[in-house]
């Protein structure tokens, strides 16, 4: 599923729209999941549109961030794991979804790419088991927790290290956006 409910306001426009592959960015990387995994969605926030697919989760919490998205999608599929990417990753590629799914352990509350420089979880590329959700939305109510990564870091979850942190390179700002344009073109 690829996250793109947020409201870019750090971007000064919407994320999902932004063109790094000849395509708006949202499309390439739902395109990439779907040719791994046919069942792919779009998570969106209430009253936010996707022109080009269906396959859509819109966020059923009253809460901010991707969280939002992570357990809407948990409860709409409760039998369903669910790998997902941020909109705001420029640099995923095939490979980078493949070594994800191939480190995955299903044992785990999920699995994870981390960076090798820090090793901390990046839990908007990530697979969420199903078992997660009952912990994750304790976890998010009792501690008010919109932030996934923090979950992660206090639960059980797999590590696994891309080939290169670059990877996993959030573009977040014009800046950051004109960078990575730059580095992919």
């Amino acid at each position: 599923m690829v996250l793109m409910g947020g409201q870019s306001s750090r971007m000064g426009t919407d994320k999902s729209a932004l063109n790094y592959h000849g395509k708006p960015q949202v499309e390439y990387l739902f395109d990439l999941l779907r040719s791994k995994l046919p069942k792919s969605f779009v998570s969106v926030r209430k009253g936010q549109s996707v022109g080009f697919t269906d396959h859509v989760i819109e966020d059923s919490l009253d809460t901010k961030g991707p969280i939002n998205g992570i357990i809407s999608a948990m409860r709409a599929h409760p039998d369903k794991s669910w790998l997902v990417l941020a909109v705001d990753l420029p640099f995923v590629t095939e490979q980078t979804i493949d070594h994800l799914i191939k480190n995955r352990d299903q044992t785990a509350l999920g699995t994870s790419l981390a960076t090798q420089e820090t090793g901390l979880p990046e839990p908007l590329i990530a697979i969420w088991e199903a078992h997660a959700r009952p912990v994750l939305e304790e976890f998010h109510i009792e501690h008010d927790m919109r932030c996934p990564r923090k979950f992660m870091m206090n639960h059980e979850v797999h590590l696994a290290h891309p080939q290169d942190d670059q990877e996993l390179y959030n573009a977040n700002n014009p800046d950051e956006y004109e960078f990575a344009k730059s580095l992919i073109q």
